[in-house]
């Protein structure tokens, strides 16, 4: 008998987890409008310091991601004074953090980079027999000028930007590496592809994920080559707030291309292993100090002195 009872208390204990996981997840859907809710961040192409830091993105972090339907506010835009989004800041730097697909390709593993600008069209004439005599090609026009909002290029042939504060915000390279000794991001001589956002890991050195100047690396998709222009129905959240250090524990189990734990920063491991400690023993050390506040409530006492009353007055009986 005691055997049912304890398989009855396991059945009931899981179904009230997963009760309370379910409600958890729906909580989360409900205030992001996104589902998943979360995603775990793989690389440390966002991270801003080495040791980690609370408030910008580290791999392990698990990640609040929010519906793409608001406005993504670029880079560019939070740091021109004359923009409406002028100072807007989001994990640790001005502009959206953004979660993309590469190219649109379902099967890539998706991007969680900043949004640095945007590309949008100046100017353009219907493409004859899907060709352009000018301009690029793209979905039956030819597009001729191009625009980038936050910044003074604003019906340009090509994009020529330096983000030293004058021509557009202040983008300072962290190496020499990427941009060949230039302190300051710079857009070479580029033409893009399509319309769309340009993004670039916080932790890349200024090595845009599209490669907007010569000898620029850029990220590859599977199937079709170097990123283009992150366009609109490719982005599939905006990254919200972080969780630190609770998507290590996927991050342990993760296979195929995923880089596992390597990239998460050492201290990473002893914040979770602290975190872990907390919830296993925030019960055990509140167990008590509700049981004696339950023992001292009025209603226990009442009811302990209506049974010693009762078994005087059975007592009495007998």
């Amino acid at each position: 008998m005691g055997g049912q009872d304890g398989f009855r208390t396991l059945i009931r204990e899981i179904v009230l987890a997963i009760g309370m996981i379910s409600i958890l997840v729906v909580a989360l859907w409900v205030h992001t409008g996104s589902m998943p809710p979360l995603v775990v961040v793989e690389s440390n192409s966002m991270q801003h310091d080495p040791n980690g830091e609370v408030g910008t993105i580290d791999a392990g972090d698990l990640v609040l991601v929010h519906s793409p339907d608001k406005t993504i506010v670029t880079f560019a835009e939070a740091t021109d004074k004359n923009s409406a989004s002028y100072g807007y800041e989001s994990l640790g730097m001005e502009g959206d953090v953004i979660i993309f697909e590469k190219n649109g390709e379902k099967e890539s593993t998706p991007i969680i980079h900043r949004a640095l600008f945007k590309v949008n069209i100046g100017s353009s004439v219907d493409a004859v027999d899907s060709r352009c005599i000018e301009g690029t090609f793209w979905m039956d026009i030819c597009i001729l000028t191009w625009t980038v909002p936050g910044t003074d290029q604003v019906g340009v042939e090509k994009i020529n930007i330096t983000f030293d504060g004058e021509r557009a915000g202040k983008y300072r390279c962290g190496g020499i590496a990427a941009q060949h000794g230039k302190i300051w991001f710079t857009v070479e001589n580029y033409t893009p592809s399509n319309p769309g956002y340009i993004t670039l890991g916080d932790n890349n050195d200024c090595n845009d994920d599209q490669s907007v100047f010569e000898f620029a690396q850029g990220l590859s998709s599977i199937h079709s080559g170097i990123i283009r222009p992150v366009e609109e129905k490719w982005v599939i959240g905006i990254s919200g707030a972080e969780l630190p250090w609770l998507g290590t524990v996927k991050l342990f189990v993760s296979g195929g291309n995923s880089p596992g734990v390597s990239q998460v920063p050492a201290s990473s491991f002893g914040y979770l292993i602290m975190v872990i400690v907390g919830i296993i023993s925030t019960p055990m050390l509140l167990d008590p100090i509700f049981t004696r506040i339950l023992k001292n409530s009025p209603e226990i006492i009442e009811a302990k002195k209506e049974e010693i009353a009762g078994k005087i007055y059975s007592s009495e009986e007998e």
